[in-house]
């Protein structure tokens, strides 16, 4: 006889969330969580509360493992732990993203981890989507925008998202025909975390554009043969 809690777990869908400590990706953490989903959140600051307490709430639903997405090995180890937990996870949420000035060294590290990041998230865990929903979804800005850029300054992080939707748009090009659907995601003005501290500036708390970004994240439409990154009013952006 099969445990009646084995077959909870084998009918739940299984997703994946980077930059799960706090603001939208602890946020998105919430949803999936209230929406009956197995989720790994990616914890890189383990002296932020936050997702260790939502891990009491849902200890059977919510794990939590190390994730540096700017760190090949923290990737692979992630990954591999990951798959000796389930047998494949159905989405994959990339949300961790930092910003900070210009020079050099913090343009490095920005594209490392709001770049590169998602490149080695997908390379390491495209494996183990292959038996399940296959959909993975980005959360980018309009600030990468080429065609409607109106900011000043913020070099770095602007077209680290800039470079982030090229990634994307190459990625749905080879994975679209293998039967991949992806989600490009503008959260909109929220009071995150980016600076390293809760803002006050914004005009979406954390948890509202996850509300929607879920909805988006999980469900169909009728055109996934063609790229598009939505807003929190489900506008279509140019990107």
């Amino acid at each position: 006889m099969v445990h009646e809690g084995a077959v909870r777990q084998m009918e739940r869908k299984t997703v994946w969330i980077t930059g799960a400590d706090r603001g939208v990706g602890f946020s998105l953490c919430e949803k999936f969580l209230e929406g009956g989903w197995h989720v790994f959140a990616g914890q890189f600051m383990p002296e932020w509360p936050a997702l260790d307490a939502l891990r009491e709430k849902y200890p059977d639903a919510l794990e939590i493992l190390p994730l540096d997405v700017g760190c090949d090995a923290s990737v692979r180890a992630a990954a591999e732990a990951t798959a000796a937990r389930c047998d494949h996870i159905d989405l994959l949420v990339s949300c961790a993203g930092i910003s900070g000035g210009d020079d050099p060294e913090k343009t490095r590290a920005i594209y490392n981890v709001n770049v590169a990041g998602a490149v080695r998230m997908v390379e390491a865990f495209l494996p183990l989507m292959q038996a399940g929903m296959r959909r993975l979804a980005f959360v980018s800005s309009e600030a990468g925008s080429v065609s409607v850029a109106h900011r000043d300054g913020g070099f770095a992080y602007t077209t680290s998202k800039t470079a982030l939707n090229m990634l994307v748009r190459c990625m749905f090009r080879t994975l679209y025909p293998m039967g991949y659907t992806f989600r490009l995601y503008h959260p909109g003005w929220v009071r995150s975390y980016m600076s390293g501290k809760k803002s006050t500036a914004g005009n979406f708390e954390p948890e509202e554009t996850a509300a929607v970004a879920y909805c988006q994240f999980t469900a169909d439409r009728e055109a996934e043969d063609v790229l598009v990154m939505t807003d929190v009013s489900d506008e279509m952006w140019p990107y």
